[in-house]
């Protein structure tokens, strides 16, 4: 069925996502054509590409992420932009997220002991510890704006991914700036207030920090005059070489400990970091606040889990579907393929969108409502596939344990007087730059 362009192209354009994640766009295209060609269009000073074929319906969207032998990782890597030069994408390649099995397995299982049961049992205290600290602490660490008793959630929220990070890799505390900014580079460089996130302060930091930070490149421009792209090595110089201090002495039993113990090159080392550091904190950071201003906006379902704490469980889901931080990730056809009456040629740009899958109707009853005891709920914002997230259950304990505190702590919060809640501009993660609630 042929399609308005223009419309469909909206999908694509970081700016969509300021005024809100397009469901009801997304709920047309899944009627109309639930594979269809989406154009990409220079934004700023990005360049124009090729175009992809967006996936919009649930089962579509599990099918791509199920087969790896038809839907590559690897070929173009999973960001919808392609990399600026074949060096750029080979580096791109050997980062787990890009890999295909077997590679992918591999690499998975060097840094899976961090997820077993056990490893996560003694980390939900700690996690649980730190939640119970942020939430109670509020008032004290001037946070609250008054007389009128409001608070920013969101360097909240971000604080308790970021130091469960921190932990996990081994990061000081006195560095944990850094992955903040960092983060807000690579996965906010579409909007101006993250794209040169600078918030680290030197005197903080330890020696080690310091040495990063005259790494990082005092101009992000590329030889040719274009925008440098922010996940490639060139800019993430401090990273790197942070990460490489880092590992000459890491903590015992930390993830980069693991990442040396494993024999990974020096690339998937860099690579394997850049992933901990920025995704590990960067999806929760997003999906917390998010949770929030959802049950800020449905109060009947923030009164019923302050009544009903045993439904944290199915009510983290339920959020995670409702607001997912992840919008998108790219694939790319290894051969010629049809995928829901579409001919998709090998080389393609394929793009699920688990937002949309998310509210798929013929898999979600009534999928624009928050319901915290929905019961299954097969959504997909942990993705699906050999590339389900392997940090999925450390996430959802983060976000029970945070949610637990506000929810007991906070009897009838409300969002805060005045405009709506600024989005981050993003096409790949829905997120929220602050979100004033008043308690």
């Amino acid at each position: 069925m042929a399609i308005d362009q223009a419309r469909a192209n909206r999908i694509f354009l970081p700016g969509t996502y300021a005024e809100g994640v397009p469901y009801e766009l997304f709920r047309e295209l899944r009627a109309e054509a639930p594979v269809c060609w989406v154009e990409e269009p220079a934004v700023g000073p990005w360049p124009a590409g090729p175009g992809y074929w967006a996936v919009l319906r649930h089962a579509d969207v599990k099918h791509v992420l199920r087969t790896p032998e038809l839907f590559s990782s690897h070929l173009g890597a999973t960001q919808i932009r392609d990399p600026d030069t074949a060096a750029d994408l080979d580096f791109a390649r050997t980062m787990m997220l890009n890999q295909d099995p077997p590679e992918h397995s591999r690499l998975r299982r060097a840094v899976a002991a961090a997820f077993t049961p056990r490893a996560l049992r003694e980390l939900t205290a700690a996690v649980e510890a730190r939640a119970e600290e942020l939430v109670a602490g509020i008032a004290q660490s001037g946070e609250v704006d008054a007389p009128f008793g409001e608070v920013d959630v969101v360097p909240i929220a971000a604080d308790l991914p970021v130091w469960t990070l921190a932990r996990i890799l081994g990061v000081p505390e006195q560095d944990r700036a850094l992955l903040v900014d960092w983060s807000n580079r690579v996965i906010g460089y579409q909007d101006p207030d993250h794209a040169g996130s600078s918030t680290a302060d030197p005197t903080r930091l330890t020696a080690m920090g310091r040495d990063a930070l005259g790494h990082r490149p005092a101009d992000l421009t590329a030889p040719d005059g274009r925008p440098l792209n922010p996940r490639s090595r060139a800019a993430l110089a401090d990273m790197f070489a942070y990460a490489h201090a880092l590992a000459e002495q890491p903590p015992p039993g930390s993830m980069v400990a693991r990442m040396r113990e494993a024999g990974l090159s020096a690339a998937e080392f860099e690579t394997m970091f850049f992933l901990f550091a920025v995704a590990g904190n960067e999806t929760l950071r997003n999906g917390l606040p998010g949770a929030l201003y959802s049950l800020l906006t449905n109060p009947d379902q923030y009164r019923l889990l302050r009544r009903r704490p045993e439904l944290t469980g199915s009510a983290v889901d339920e959020l995670l579907r409702f607001w997912p931080p992840v919008v998108e990730f790219r694939r790319t056809a290894t051969r010629d393929v049809v995928l829901a009456g579409r001919r998709i040629s090998g080389g393609d740009k394929v793009v699920v969108y688990h937002a949309s899958a998310n509210r798929d109707e013929t898999v979600f009853p009534d999928p624009d409502r928050l319901d915290l005891t929905r019961t299954p709920n097969d959504h997909v914002s942990f993705g699906y596939g050999p590339h389900f997230c392997v940090g999925a259950q450390l996430a959802r304990i983060q976000m029970a344990a945070l949610l637990r505190r506000i929810v007991a702590a906070w009897p009838e919060p409300e969002l805060a007087p005045g405009p709506p809640p600024a989005r981050l501009v993003s096409n790949f993660q829905n997120g929220l730059k602050e979100l004033r609630v008043r308690r």
